[in-house]
């Protein structure tokens, strides 16, 4: 009996598992997914997996990439970590399957929040996770994203318990799972998640006061309130050292207030708005969201011989010519940088969202509806400028994000939420069939007209004209003509896929209505229609075809004769390779100590460093980098490893110190600072220093010298042997929260130099100073996380125990 009972959730989980593992087949024979930003990611945190190995310990600091930085937002395991283990217990397939099966259940676990019949479970599981976003950001390598997201329906669920008064269980779901999402490291996508709560808790509040039942709302905000606190202190050794990395990163505030060229420019707090904005959907780009291909699907597509593209070059270049370049056309016509595919949620599950609109009732609809279109609104960006530069200047950590089109994962959340939700009231007997045929109409009517509206819309106000077209195409005449004939071919074939998927969609719920049709049979008929709507479109994107040998993506990299040639040399130095985009790198980091790499969010001197200097070829600061190697093209192409005898080693000892009064100054004192006898510094470490506002210069010592003699990532060991004081310059990155000096054993102050490196004053003798990383935002952290999870549990047990014991009295 008990069997019986829980058979369709066991029937759910069979589904899903076997959908994940299908749809990556490749995975069953080892094969792994090549993911462009994992494998940056691979070169990043190569000198970090080296440092567990020998050590059995985390590092918390790389210096392999950016001149060395803090690893916490590339690669770190922390203490009390223990949602990491139920995390690896749900996602036990391979990857990316294991994320596939997360979104499906979790998806399903809020299904069962909402009391939706396990078929309906199914069907919207599936839904949610082959919506096409969910998919194709596999492909980029945007792994940590995929996980944010598939966590996101758990904390719903949690969320609605409490708000339908099962306190425990809301509690217990909501407490772990917001633990869990944490633990995800996508704040970006966990923030968005907030406005999805906060809208969901302004209905609530709203029907509360109507109902006069304030009280009833306090108390369930409370527990809400409550089980997210533990959630976030579960994680607080990830979060306490993401925020303190986060105020000195490119999301923190510059003080500069000039431009690379010297022009003015404002103070900024958090990112650049241009630069928030970039990613921004077009208003019309929005009906990609039912009509995939609708701006002529991703960046580039392939088109068959049947293209216009394809004729017309295979007229004036031949058939092995136009099988080139007919692989990858600039289809896209919107005004994104890049776009991996679009963000199709699905013709069948949008019809059924609309159907939703006209058949559900109360706080749910009302909340979804508010919600998706907030999160399409706010997806427009610069295309909305209004609405946008209003929370990128009023509503806080809003200006911490880029790429705004990425809250449409609300969207991709919210619709087949409805969409179940509208099945459900459909198949219900309490409500008539009469209501139930004018809301079908009303959907196929309103969907029906958005999809013909898109279409005239996009011939009325758009020339199908994309950004590279005339820098790609322009060389062979009528090619942009052939490459626009092409783009509404695709518009026109797309929008009456729609139409057919609406039509078939809508006819099996008319059926049902007729009675020539059972409810199972619709619900199967329904699922297939969906899986085919967004399979078709998702594989066009991602497929087996990207799937390599397990070896090739483990070991991304093969040495060049470069780099070979550079790994002879044992000392402790850096490499500027000038053969790739230096700040967009990872596989430099992968065999040296790079000046470059590969992050979103880098240290915002180091970034500032390279903007007004490296980037103009400051041979002086490449040096006081300690650049002792470029990789650079010889005549053929090839890599060459050129030494540069220049470099100023790891630590040098200067004959004067400069004092600047702004930050401005500090950066233009590098430009024609000798490094390597002098050295630029705030006043306001200046003073701090030598207790003086004036520079300070220092009588030579012909004897002096100062050496490394152990380089081991968190810890730096030199020995200096001086007759006087001197004011000794190190090649390492300065960063205060962690790194501590200590000469003969005694914590000694060192200080911000050079716009970025550290500096020390070093007494006369023979003396050994030590740079040791200690960051106390793990160790607090610690704390916080134990007390949390105790908390969660000794709550949960103890409520558990209060409500048995009420329960016995009662009875």
């Amino acid at each position: 009996m008990k069997l019986k009972k829980y058979l369709p959730y066991l029937v759910a989980v069979l589904i899903f598992a076997l959908a994940s593992i299908i749809y990556f087949h490749p995975v069953l024979n080892g094969e792994k997914l090549n993911q462009s930003d994992i494998t940056q990611f691979k070169g990043m945190v190569k000198d970090i997996n080296d440092f567990r190995a020998d050590n059995n310990t985390e590092p918390y600091w790389t210096g392999a990439s950016f001149s060395g930085m803090p690893s916490y937002q590339i690669s770190a395991y922390y203490p009390n970590d223990f949602v990491r283990t139920i995390d690896r217990t749900l996602r036990f397939l391979p990857r990316p399957a294991d994320y596939t099966f997360l979104y499906f259940l979790s998806f399903f676990v809020l299904m069962m929040a909402l009391k939706v019949d396990w078929r309906l479970a199914i069907l919207g599981s599936l839904a949610f996770g082959f919506s096409t976003y969910l998919i194709i950001i596999f492909g980029a390598g945007h792994n940590a994203k995929a996980h944010a997201i598939a966590y996101m329906p758990l904390v719903l669920a949690g969320v609605l318990w409490v708000f339908q008064k099962r306190y425990v269980l809301g509690f217990i779901v909501t407490g772990f799972a917001m633990a869990l999402e944490l633990y995800t490291n996508h704040p970006q996508m966990t923030y968005y998640l907030g406005f999805c709560l906060l809208i969901l808790g302004i209905v609530e509040f709203v029907n509360a006061f109507k109902e006069k039942s304030l009280p009833i709302f306090i108390k369930q905000s409370s527990i809400i309130i409550v089980a997210v606190l533990l959630g976030i202190g579960a994680n607080a050794p990830r979060l306490m050292a993401m925020k303190e990395y986060a105020d000195a990163s490119t999301r923190g505030q510059s003080e500069l207030t000039i431009n690379p060229n010297g022009s003015k420019k404002e103070a900024t707090k958090g990112l650049d708005k241009s630069y928030i904005t970039q990613y921004s959907y077009a208003k019309l780009e929005t009906f990609n969201l039912f009509i995939p291909r609708f701006m002529g699907g991703g960046t580039v597509e392939k088109l068959d011989k049947n293209s216009n593209f394809y004729q017309l070059i295979e007229d004036r270049a031949g058939k092995k010519v136009a099988d080139d370049y007919s692989s990858q056309v600039l289809t896209y016509w919107g005004d994104q940088p890049i776009v991996e595919a679009p963000a199709y949620i699905g013709a069948v599950i949008f019809f059924l969202f609309f159907l939703g609109m006209f058949l559900v009732k109360g706080r749910l609809k009302l909340w979804l509806v508010a919600a998706t279109v907030f999160s399409i609104l706010m997806s427009w960006g610069r295309n909305f400028d209004v609405l946008t530069n209003f929370f990128i200047d009023y509503v806080p950590l809003y200006n911490k994000f880029r790429a705004v089109s990425s809250i449409q994962v609300i969207a991709e959340l919210c619709v087949p939420l409805l969409s179940v939700l509208a099945l459900k009231e459909f198949f219900s007997s309490k409500i008539t069939i009469e209501e139930k045929q004018n809301a079908l109409k009303k959907a196929v009517y309103v969907f029906g007209g958005l999809i013909i509206a898109g279409f005239l819309l996009a011939h009325g106000f758009s020339t199908f004209e994309g950004l590279r077209d005339q820098q790609q195409y322009k060389q062979l005449p009528g090619l942009i003509d052939a490459v626009i004939a092409d783009r509404k071919g695709m518009l026109l074939t797309d929008s009456l896929r729609s139409i057919v998927l609406l039509t078939l969609s809508a006819g099996l719920l008319w059926f049902l209505l007729k009675e020539k049709v059972k409810q199972v049979p619709v619900i199967l008929g329904l699922t297939v229609l969906i899986l085919f709507d967004l399979i078709s479109v998702d594989k066009k994107y991602v497929n087996e075809d990207d799937f390599k040998a397990a070896r090739k993506i483990e070991n991304p990299f093969v040495k060049s004769e470069a780099d070979k040639l550079i790994l002879q040399d044992k000392n402790h130095f850096r490499v500027g390779n000038f053969t790739v985009d230096l700040m967009n790198d990872g596989s430099t980091s992968y065999f040296h100590n790079s000046i470059g790499g590969y992050h979103a969010a880098k240290m915002m001197r180091y970034n500032e460093l390279f903007e007004y200097q490296i980037a103009k070829n400051n041979m002086q600061v490449l040096n006081m980098l300690n650049t002792k190697y470029f990789i650079v093209p010889d005549d053929k192409g090839n890599l060459q490893a050129q030494q540069n005898k220049d470099a100023n080693g790891n630590a040098w000892f200067v004959d004067k110190v400069k004092e600047v009064a702004t930050v401005n100054q500090e950066m233009q004192a590098l430009d024609s600072l000798n490094t390597k006898k002098e050295v630029v510094i705030n006043y306001k470490e200046l003073y701090e220093v030598f207790n003086s506002d004036y520079s300070v210069n220092y009588e030579k010592d012909s004897t002096a010298t100062i050496e490394l003699l152990n380089y081991d990532v968190t810890s730096l060991t030199y020995q200096s042997k001086t007759v006087k004081e001197q004011f000794a310059v190190f090649s390492e990155i300065y960063y205060k929260n962690g790194w501590n000096a200590y000469v003969d054993g005694k914590l000694t102050p060192h200080y911000r130099v050079n716009y970025v490196l550290r500096g020390m004053v070093i007494p006369a003798g023979k003396h050994t100073i030590e740079f040791k990383f200690e960051p106390k935002v793990i160790q607090q952290g610690k704390i916080i996380s134990l007390t949390s999870y105790g908390l969660l549990i000794f709550i949960t047990l103890g409520w558990c125990f209060y409500e048995e014991k009420k329960k016995k009295k009662n009875n």
